[in-house]
């Protein structure tokens, strides 16, 4: 009867540990999953705020290419930019695990942003399309999504940051690649990233008279 008694006790004990661990496990599982989903939700921003500008960039072209003897070659690179920005394929709605596919996606993302930097430049030689309403309201909202873009890359990689920690800690580092949760790639930083770009112009001055 003790005999009996102690292996009961010794199973209960075992019962109450393994509880416990399926609880603890539980526990990080669906941290892990609320995790997921908030990348993949910081993700969906992210596409949204750069779509908002590929959305701009016709009409964009459309009113500077109005104006007389405007660089062709310049609407042609944004042009071309745009339509590179389309050509690759990446989910909207889930953010990618492949750093190769993030990779390209940043990148045909970058040429567009320095095509329209460089055409904005180009423009400061034409100071009546400056002048121009259509003009300053495409400018103003390509100012606030330049700023929405910077915001949104930085909240993406917080949100990374915080499921591939967990991804890592204990005790999801034994079981989260089993169930699929594997660590996802960040926004590359680069040189001013922190400072979005500045697409401001200072409509009562004359254009800088070019250098001889």
């Amino acid at each position: 009867m003790k005999k009996l008694a102690i292996v009961v006790g010794v199973l209960a004990v075992l019962g109450l540990f393994v509880l416990i661990l399926i609880g603890v496990a539980g526990g990080s599982y669906n941290r892990l999953v609320k995790l997921s989903q908030g990348v993949d939700s910081q993700w969906a921003q992210v596409q949204n705020v750069y779509q908002r500008r590929a959305d701009l960039v016709p009409n964009l072209v459309a009113t500077v290419s109005g104006a007389a003897n405007f660089e062709k070659s310049t609407l042609t690179e944004i042009t071309t930019a745009r339509a590179s920005v389309g050509q690759v394929k990446i989910d909207p709605n889930a953010a990618p695990t492949d750093p190769a596919k993030l990779a390209a996606f940043e990148q045909a993302q970058g040429q567009l942003g320095s095509a329209l930097s460089r055409l904005l430049v180009v423009v400061e030689k034409y100071p009546d399309l400056k002048a121009t309403e259509g003009f300053r309201d495409l400018q103003a909202s390509l100012e606030g999504t330049e700023n929405r873009i910077s915001v949104e890359r930085r909240d993406f990689n917080a949100a990374v940051q915080n499921y591939n920690t967990a991804v890592k800690s204990f005790p999801a580092v034994f079981y989260a690649g089993f169930f699929g949760f594997t660590a996802k790639p960040y926004f590359a930083a680069s040189a001013g990233a922190e400072t979005p770009p500045k697409v401001s112009f200072d409509f009562n001055q004359p254009a800088p008279a070019a250098k001889p």
